[in-house]
This record gives C-alpha cells, structure tokens and sequence, in this order.
C-alpha cells in the first residue's frame, strides 16, 4: 500500500500530509501494516466507532508511537482517503478517456467501476460511510476535493458532445452529469456492501454480481437512450 508522501496537485484534488514527520522515517513495511489496519477498522466500523487502540494493537504498535504519526484519530482517517483517492485516481489513469465518443468512454468508466469495487472493497466501504455518515466537518470538504473532478468532467464532456450532435442539445449537462456520476457510484455501492448486494439482485436478478458483462450492456443501453439526439 502506498500512502501519499507530500503534498501535491493531481487533477484538482490537493492531498496534503495528514501525519507527522516521524510517520514518514519509518520502515515501509511498517507504515503499509498501519494503513492496512487503519483501512481496515475504517471499513468495518465506520470512522465514529473505528477504534484507533485496536488498529495500534493489529498493526503491531503502542497506542503511544501510534501519536507519534498522526496527531488524532480523524488525521488518521484522511489519510486513508486521500491513499483511497489515490488508488481510485490510478484506476482511472489507466482508462483511455481520449479515443472514441462519449458513450465509449462512458462504458469505460463502468467497467473501472466494477474492477475498483472489487478490487479494493475496504477503501470502496469507507467511501460509502463518509458519504452517508453526519460527518459534516469531514463530508463537505472531502465531496468538494473529489466530487468537483467529477463534475467537472462530465460536464465538459457533455458539453463538447452536444456540440459535436452525439448527445440531445436540449438536455442540462449539469443536471445531467449529476445523473451520470450517481449511475456509477450505485454500480459501485452495488458490489461493495451485503445491503447494496442484495439490492442489486433484487432489481437486475439473482446473477447480477456474476454477470457483468449483462449490467454494463444494460447500463449502457439505458444511457445511450436517455442521451441520444431525438
């Protein structure tokens, strides 16, 4: 697991050092055997019950060399979201968000999202708890640092697509994009907790979760006629 080393602009989001000095002096293996921990009680509890003795003790460390890296509990948690910002941002990078039109790189991100969810289901797990936990000092800042890139890109996206006669003229690329980016987030909930699980399977079928090929197709005609010129 690697974690953010400095401060730095990727994209619009700013990852800023949420640890000290000391964090970063020592042993590699020692910090990823931290974060794992971390991601983990996160993920399980959620960030208001995760207990920050209990990540200590499985990550091998005193609670007291555990202040030693991060000042509190909540600089702790920052720091497995901007590492899970930084996983997510590597998915993406991989996605080829040039060639093709909007629809392409629309079905694109889909698979992304799928391959995300169930590749990293713990940092996926801690994203679904800000987004629905009363967090507020947490939510707002974290959903104005990720959820912009996102806006942003569809929106222009659309945008250049209506211009280009792919996507209807009429349609509002704002409200619009904020339909998109919801799809995606759902077809990531949707692999990641046992109630999003079973809702899937409830609405697609009970082989949803083993054929995606099926939702991807489905997702996509969905979209293709709710964008297409009329």
């Amino acid at each position: 697991m690697n974690y953010p080393k400095k401060e730095f602009q990727d994209n619009g989001y700013t990852v800023k050092k949420h640890y000290t000095e000391t964090f970063e002096k020592i042993d590699e293996k020692k910090r990823e055997k931290i974060l794992k921990a971390a991601a983990s009680e996160f993920a399980a509890n959620g960030f208001r019950a995760a207990n920050i003795n209990v990540i200590a003790r499985k990550a091998g460390i005193s609670i007291g060399s555990m202040y030693k890296y991060f000042v509190s509990k909540e600089d702790l948690f920052l720091t497995i979201m901007d590492y899970g910002y930084q996983v997510l941002a590597g998915v993406l990078a991989e996605v080829d968000l040039k060639a093709g039109d909007i629809y392409d790189k629309i079905e694109r991100l889909l698979r992304a999202a799928q391959h995300y969810s169930r590749a990293y289901p713990e940092l996926n797990q801690i994203y679904v708890d800000i987004a629905s936990e009363g967090l507020s000092h947490l939510s707002v800042m974290l959903s104005r640092k990720m959820e912009t890139i996102s806006a942003h890109f569809y929106q222009s996206l659309l945008t250049l697509s209506k211009q280009n006669g792919v996507v209807d003229e009429g349609i509002d690329a704002s409200v619009t994009a904020f339909c998109l980016d919801n799809l995606i987030m759902m077809l990531q909930y949707s692999y990641t907790t046992e109630y999003f699980r079973e809702r899937m399977k409830i609405f697609a079928g009970e082989d949803a979760l083993e054929n995606d090929e099926r939702i991807i197709q489905g997702m996509m005609r969905f979209i293709r006629g709710g964008l297409a010129p009329r």
